[in-house]
């Protein structure tokens, strides 16, 4: 699952569009993000709030074709994905920020339950 949670603002922007595009779910390279914000949009994404400059504290549940992805000390998911695209038995992991955003990674943990 390729979550991406930008910190450009877009979790306290004053445009109700552009906050919920904090939180977006892609499987490169055949889903990229705009394709599914054309084909379906809001489903894979979600807003959550980011403060700029703050660490962000990220957890993704994957059990199945189905991803959970909790922010912070949130109790419920901030973005749920019934339908994870591509292989979800295999492959990578990325962390990825958009284009002129800082972002700094720390403490990364990959478990199996």
């Amino acid at each position: 699952m390729n979550a991406s949670i930008s910190d450009r603002r877009i979790g306290r922007s004053s445009d109700p569009l552009q906050r919920g595009h904090s939180t977006q779910y892609n499987s490169m390279p055949e889903f990229p993000w705009n394709r599914l914000r054309a084909e379906t949009p809001g489903k894979y994404e979600s807003y959550v709030d980011l403060a700029p400059g703050d660490w962000t504290h990220v957890r993704i549940q994957i059990a199945g074709k189905r991803a959970l992805l909790f922010v912070n000390d949130a109790k419920e998911p901030t973005l749920v994905v019934n339908d994870l695209k591509g292989t979800v038995d295999k492959g990578s992991i990325a962390l990825w920020v958009g284009p002129g955003t800082i972002a700094h990674f720390a403490e990364l943990k990959v478990t199996k339950e």
